[in-house]
């Protein structure tokens, strides 16, 4: 009789127990969360607006497609600010139609790194605001923050077949902060100019740069081994950081009321490239450094993106475009420091020669911004006095669609396709003759630069200040 009363008394107990942690579970299930803390991905947003447009079609012209074609005494037509068609003897009904005989059409040139606006005209100290020179890692700028609209260089630019940019800060840090992609277009505001389907950028550097600035000053990295510890122990960061807003959404989604990480700027913007949202844009001149670079980006599970200047790209042409990588390079620019001492002129050419590569032309200059066909003429001449066999349409993809590639924008803009945004260059002759000029210049259909028209040659505010200054 005892051991059954024992019994009904564990049995008491372990029912209390049960039904006890029951009532706590319906409790914990039912704690009010707090209100769920979301990062604002897009706190600037664009306000840029298509200037007023017409349905046009141009007839008779030679036409590059920015993607390896060249079509003669073709047609091609704009309709509500995208290329609807492109081929021969085209008709529609109420455009606007415009004989291009003996004129070259190409699509709107795209210079993928550009300081207007960060390091304006005039150049002065005050207007010096392309480099956040205070730390190795300042991911946490963003060079929007610093564009004045007003540059005239936007509109030089413009002059020259421009159509699209992308804004970087400096090369002083191993993390420079995020680039902007900019429609060149006159506005009061970088929000006005803003490409609002672009992704960011995140400025990288390698090499001599940030070891003299910060060596120099007695921290790292003053050694390009230097260099690569800074660059692991902010991915480092970046993956935790990355792993614990992950377990709070987690969390949160169980209907668990988790405390959220606390926000760190530095570490939004690499989280962001760690996610895939934000795109590397990488100051690299040598070989072994773009390799150990794509290492890097292996270790930290992001693609390494875009190397810009690769003056040893030639090198490892293959490995880069194994790894798809673009690189953006200047035609002749070399020798004016030690990392940039080894250069061929037929570097672009090397480059492009491999099977799924993505060779660009850059400028990283107010002035050959304005010029950019040039500057693949100047390659284009080059290599074909070394031996390669290109033409007109095969340089004419590293200042559009290899370019738009690189800034993930190829779906919009880089080449003449049905349905792509219409941005279109008119040039007087083949646009890498010395003797070229835009004519007139089409940003999503709407005409923002005609070099007869005074009405479509737009000058910033400040300009018109000094014209009537110096009167």
């Amino acid at each position: 009789m005892l051991a059954n009363r024992t019994e009904q008394k564990m049995a008491i107990k372990v029912l209390s127990i049960s039904v006890l942690s029951v009532a706590l579970s319906a409790c914990l299930s039912e704690e009010k969360q707090d209100a769920k803390v979301t990062i604002n991905k897009n706190p600037y947003p664009s306000s840029y607006q298509v200037l007023p447009k017409q349905n046009t079609l141009l007839t008779n012209a030679t036409i590059l497609t920015g993607t390896g074609e060249r079509l003669d005494n073709s047609d091609i037509l704009l309709v509500d600010g995208k290329v609807q068609q492109v081929g021969t003897d085209l008709s529609a009904q109420d455009v606007t139609v415009i004989d291009m005989q003996g004129k070259w059409i190409t699509p709107g040139i795209i210079d993928v790194h550009s300081h207007l606006g960060v390091y304006p005209s005039p150049q002065v100290d005050s207007h010096s605001d392309g480099n956040e020179m205070t730390a190795p890692n300042t991911s946490e700028v963003w060079a929007e923050h610093s564009i004045w609209p007003q540059d005239p260089g936007f509109q030089t630019a413009r002059a020259g077949g421009v159509t699209s940019l992308q804004i970087l800060p400096g090369s002083a840090n191993l993390f420079g902060g995020r680039g902007v992609t900019l429609r060149n277009v006159p506005s009061h505001t970088m929000q006005g100019m803003k490409f609002a389907e672009a992704p960011y950028g995140l400025k990288m550097a390698c090499g001599e740069n940030p070891k003299r600035v910060y060596g120099s000053r007695k921290v790292l990295p003053s050694t390009r081994m230097g260099n690569v510890a800074g660059y692991r122990s902010a991915w480092i960061a970046a993956t935790e950081y990355k792993r614990a807003w992950e377990k709070y959404e987690s969390d949160y989604n169980a209907g668990k009321n988790p405390e959220a990480p606390k926000r760190d700027l530095e570490l939004d913007t690499l989280m962001g490239v760690l996610d895939g949202e934000i795109l590397i844009h990488n100051h690299c001149y040598k070989a072994e450094e773009m390799a150990v670079m794509i290492d890097l980006s292996k270790e930290f599970n992001y693609h390494a993106g875009t190397f810009h200047h690769g003056v040893e790209a030639y090198k490892i042409a293959d490995l880069l475009a194994e790894n798809g990588n673009c690189v953006a390079m200047w035609p002749d620019w070399w020798g004016f420091k030690m990392e940039a001492y080894d250069m061929v002129e037929e570097n672009v050419a090397i480059v492009d020669a491999v099977k799924n590569s993505c060779a660009v032309v850059h400028s990283d200059s107010a002035t050959t911004i304005q010029r950019l066909n040039h500057e693949a003429a100047k390659v284009l001449y080059r290599a074909n006095e070394n031996g390669f066999e290109l033409k007109e349409e095969d340089a004419i993809k590293w200042i559009t669609h290899n370019a738009a590639k690189s800034l993930g924008i190829s779906d919009k803009v880089g080449s003449l396709a049905s349905g792509k945004k219409a941005d279109v260059v008119v040039w007087n002759t083949n646009p890498f003759s010395i003797y070229a000029k835009a004519e007139q210049v089409f940003i999503d259909g709407a005409k923002v630069y005609d070099r007869f028209d005074e009405k479509y040659q737009a000058k910033s505010d400040f300009l018109l200040g000094q014209a009537q200054g110096n009167k």
